[in-house]
């Protein structure tokens, strides 16, 4: 079978349903991405051999999935009448900070953010009194490390865990509108299309109806984390109009040079053609488009500043619980003593090294000066200050 045979969108979608025994994707707006990703898994991303299986399970997951999901909605019609009240989003750039803060602020027992294994595996529907042993997060666990034996040090770049918050982009990738696949492959024209041209609102919906599943078996005030939302504010907002925003803030060239480097170890996961060089270039694009975007609909008045707290990466990495009782006071809600201390819990069990020479602003080869100037309008309006490059 070729490669165009094996990620034919028609054979991927009969396998999903074979598969799962279900055949109801809901409404069928996410097929002209998937036909787009796909088409850059089989003519640009260069993938190796252990890069088909991993992206064909990719898809597999997100097809399945997806399919199961609406099985349970259309069987138990009162989910779909689920409220998500007042989401806490938590967005900015990647590599600055957006994961540690997201992971603390998970550990306060009143807030609820999806777990990687629940997102992995959400069928049947997750409950609360096998919520923490049920067999899927041994499964999961186990992908997991099965990735760092293929890759070994990704989880030193990006630790993740069974039972640790899992990213929207994760759940996006159901729709195929999703910055997941551009992180994890070589996909030029998709990356494109996904800056410039995608229309975000169908991966918003289905985002709510995959936590209405989750709730629908563990309730909780959400807890939600990407930075992918950045590119995308206004699209978040019109899903979730009583969202709460909390924005962190960091010099984008250590952001560049770090994302890029990260990208390029990951993607070694899928091809043996991936330089760091070329990931920044993509990174460098995406970061500038990002935060010019989201600067611009701040300033029209459709994301109000009033709906978004702004945190500084230097002032959280100098003092994260000034910062976090910052962001407590600015949401309305009190920082009570058992959440404080599971996240200093989590914090001594998980330090930082502090990026441990994995990144070199170097390895880019991008102008720190040019770069610098396109960044200048971003840093002088949330006062960022420039860090030293690595």
């Amino acid at each position: 079978m070729t490669l165009q045979e094996r990620f034919a969108p028609e054979r991927l979608i009969a396998d999903a349903c074979a598969r799962t025994g279900f055949a109801d994707f809901g409404d069928d707006g996410w097929q002209p991405a998937l036909e787009l990703l796909v088409d850059g898994l089989v003519n640009e991303a260069r993938l190796s051999l252990i890069g088909v299986e991993v992206a064909y399970g990719d898809l597999m997951r997100a097809l399945s999935n997806r399919l199961g999901v609406i099985d349970w909605r259309k069987k138990n019609p009162d989910v779909a009448r689920q409220q998500i009240a007042r989401p806490i989003f938590i967005v900015g750039q990647p590599r600055s900070g957006t994961t540690i803060l997201y992971d603390l602020l998970a550990q306060d027992p009143e807030l609820r953010a999806p777990l990687t294994w629940e997102v992995d595996e959400p069928c049947p529907v997750p409950r609360p009194e096998t919520y923490h042993d049920d067999p899927r997060i041994a499964q999961i666990q186990s992908n997991i490390e099965l990735s760092e034996q293929i890759v070994p040090g990704f989880l030193n770049f990006h630790p993740m865990g069974a039972l640790v918050g899992q990213e929207c982009v994760r759940i996006t990738g159901g729709e195929f509108t999703s910055m997941i696949y551009t992180v994890q492959y070589r996909l030029p024209t998709y990356c494109r299309w996904l800056l410039y041209d995608a229309d975000y609102a169908g991966a918003y919906r289905y985002h709510r109806i995959f936590l209405q599943h989750l709730q629908s078996g563990v309730p909780g005030q959400w807890l939600l984390k990407s930075p992918a939302h950045l590119w995308q504010l206004d699209s978040l907002l019109a899903e979730y109009p009583d969202a709460l925003i909390v924005q962190t803030h960091r010099d984008p060239l250590n952001v560049v040079s770090s994302i890029a480097a990260l990208t390029n170890h990951l993607r070694q996961m899928s091809t043996d053609h991936s330089t760091v060089a070329e990931c920044a270039a993509q990174s460098y694009e995406e970061i500038t488009a990002g935060l010019e975007r989201s600067m611009a609909l701040r300033d029209s008045g459709a994301v109000p500043d009033d709906r978004i707290i702004d945190v500084k990466f230097t002032d959280f990495m100098n003092d994260h619980w000034a910062t976090i009782s910052g962001i407590y006071r600015a949401l309305g809600r009190e920082l009570r003593p058992e959440a404080e201390q599971r996240m200093r819990d989590f914090l001594a069990a998980h330090p930082s090294d502090g990026g441990h020479g994995r990144y070199t602003w170097s390895d880019t080869n991008l102008n720190a000066d040019e770069v610098r100037e396109r960044v200048r309008p971003y840093q002088e309006r949330y006062d960022v200050p420039t860090e030293q490059l690595r």
